[in-house]
Formats: structure tokens, sequence, C-alpha cells
């Protein structure tokens, strides 16, 4: 038997995701109303990989859109109950599991209503220890796979009459980009379950262990508050094994939200030789000192704390505001195939307008050459 997960566990899985948010990842408090409704209305329960049989499927449960940039998104816990149950009819069997595409605020805790209300089990698993932009950086590899798979999506602006459910098959790169147009027209956020494999393709190609990890996080986050900020940051740092790669006044805020549910852009802090740019698209995907050179590059950690530790969200930024720069390197935390898979990057590249896949490649050429 897994981990049945409690009420202390919500706020736990909201502080940690919330650092691995990197900038994104939902809100707290629609994590907090997902996590709560979870554990007063079913038992949750979190269990390993190893606890699957081989054949099992797990679907990834994730909200694609970019909530930052927009007040018209509605998005209620049902949304992602009903996505999971659309899935499962258009599967023809049932979900024995439901990963998640990455940690965040909300979304480390976007498969436990679904499973307290289906039964399905929430597996420590993610598409990426961080959030990142697009669905496909959190498909643990199947962006470039030619195989047909099913992804749906639920939720809307009532209100405005914006409330869409869809159910698509088609390859994962191709069909992503159906859901993300779905999320703008719906108001800028909606639910989405996804891409049904086998366990066993899991266990070979996701960030195993990654709600954990977030859990822990949180645990040491809530321990460390009543010391103060500083502890705080210490304890984040401590953790995750990270640093404060720069800390200083916000000078420049330049992010705008386009019609494909993205926020992209430039956060300035400090000024002149002492300049380091912070570069959007949804979360902060690198840094670079006033030279250009580059600090720190996705799937790296990198999140902004205010002086109370607390992580401030791209959409929280305003110029004027001190924050500190955690930044926890891509070698030291799990990477899935979906980081690792070449073809996500050229997209996002184009959007941002710099270069990010060669840095990862890089790197990874190192440490292949260190392991020989």
């Amino acid at each position: 038997m897994g981990r049945i997960l409690t009420e202390k566990d919500v706020e736990a899985a909201v502080r940690g995701g919330s650092v691995y948010a990197a900038g994104g990842g939902g809100w707290a408090d629609h994590g907090r109303m997902l996590g709560l409704a979870a554990v007063r209305i079913g038992r949750p329960e979190l269990v390993s990989v190893e606890e699957l049989d081989r054949d099992d499927w797990v679907a990834t449960a994730a909200a694609i859109g970019a909530p930052a940039g927009t007040t018209a998104w509605e998005m209620q816990g049902v949304d992602y109950v009903h996505a999971v149950r659309l899935l499962q009819d258009a599967l023809g069997e049932p979900i024995a599991a439901l990963m998640v595409g990455q940690n965040g605020r909300s979304s480390t805790l976007n498969g436990w209503l679904p499973s307290a209300i289906l039964g399905t089990k929430v597996l420590d698993a993610v598409g990426d220890i961080r959030a990142h932009p697009t669905g496909d950086m959190g498909s643990i590899g199947l962006a470039a796979s030619p195989v047909q798979t099913i992804q749906t999506a639920v939720g809307g602006n009532r209100a405005e009459n914006r409330y869409i459910e869809l159910v698509v098959r088609g390859a994962t790169a191709k069909v992503s980009p159906v859901l993300r147009t779905a999320s703008d027209m719906s108001g800028g956020f909606i639910a989405s379950a996804r891409n049904p494999v086998r366990a066993s393709y899991v266990k070979k190609n996701a960030a195993l262990g990654g709600i954990s990890m977030a859990l822990a996080l949180g645990e040491a986050i809530l321990e460390a508050e009543g010391k103060g900020g500083a502890a705080v940051i210490d304890a984040i740092c401590k953790v995750t094994g990270g640093t404060i790669a720069v800390s200083g006044r916000i000078a420049r805020k330049d992010v705008v939200y386009t019609n494909a549910a993205f926020d992209i852009g430039t956060v300035v802090i400090g000024s002149g030789a002492k300049a380091t740019t912070l570069h959007v698209m949804n979360e902060y995907m690198a840094i670079d000192d006033a030279d250009g050179a580059r600090l720190a590059t996705f799937p790296d950690v990198i999140t902004t704390l205010d002086k109370d530790g607390e992580p401030l969200s791209v959409g929280q930024l305003a110029v004027g505001m001190t924050v500190h720069v955690l930044h926890v390197p891509k070698t030291i935390i799990p990477l899935s195939a979906g980081v690792l898979d070449p073809s996500v990057y050229p997209p996002v590249e184009a959007a941002m307008g710099i270069e990010i896949a060669r840095y990862v490649f890089e790197e990874e050429k190192k440490k292949r050459k260190g392991k020989k």
C-alpha cells in the first residue's frame, strides 16, 4: 500500500510545488482547492511505479495555459475529473494511475481529485521536476513519436460561454497545440488528461519520485517558517541542492500574454554591469548576465523568492521589487525523456528568440564523457 494523502500533505505539496513552479505552475489557491477537495471526499493514494503492474494504464493529468497573463479563466475541480472520464471512455479501458506533467503551485496536485473520486492512484512520477511551457516537454518522450495517442480537455469561463470539452487523437506533437488553442479559447487555463501509456513505459521515461520531492521540500519550508525568511531560503537551498544565483531589485519587466496561451518576455534584475536577465515563457527558462553569458538554462530549476522565501510567479513580479533567484542545476535533479528530447526545443526557441537546446545537450555530452 502507498501513502494516503492528507490535509497536511496538501499544504506541503503547494509549498514545495510553488518552488518547482519556476515562476509558473498555476495558482496556490487553486492547488489548495484541488487538494482539500480530494482528501475530504476520498483517500487519494500516492504510489510508486513499482506498485503498479507493468501493463497498467497511466495517464497525465495536467492544466494547460498561462493563468498569470489573463483573468478570464475558470477551471473547477470537476473539470479535472471529467477530463479523466473522457479519456477512459475514449481508451476503452480503466486508467490505473495518474501522473502529472510537472510540479507547480497547483500542478503537483492535478491528479489528486480525479484519483479520490474515480479510484485511480496518484503516481509518484512527473514529466518534469519543474514547470515548463509546453505539453511536449512533459510528455516523457512522446513528442517525436508518430504513434497516435488520446488527449482530452475540459473547462472554461461559464459566464462568458467559454466552456469547452474535447477529445482529440493523433501524434502528440500534432494534437498538443490543439489543447493549447482550446485553453486560450476557454479563457486561458483548461484541465486535461492525456497520453495514456503503460506503467512500464513510465518507469523508463518519467522523472520518478517527483511528487515526493515536492512534499519533502514543502515540509521543510513549513518547518522553517517560524524562524524567518532567511531560514526558509536556507531550507529551500538545502533540500533542493540549489543556491541563490542573483539577488536585487527588478529594473524592468517586459512580459506579454499571447493568443497561443503563453506569457513571453524578460525580467531584468539590477542595472549596468550587474544587470541580470530572466527569460520567460510562462516560466523562467534561462538567466543571462549583463554581457549575455548564460548562467542557467531549462531544465535547471529557476525560481524567484521574496525576502520571506515565498516563491513569486511571473505574474506577481513588479518593477521595484527585491527578489532572490534560486538556481538548481539540472545535473542534480531527475530528468525525464521529455526534457532530453531535442524535438521539444525548436518551438520554444522560436517563440523566445534565444538558444536553449544547445546548453541542454552540451551539458549532457559532458556528463556522458565524465562517466567513461
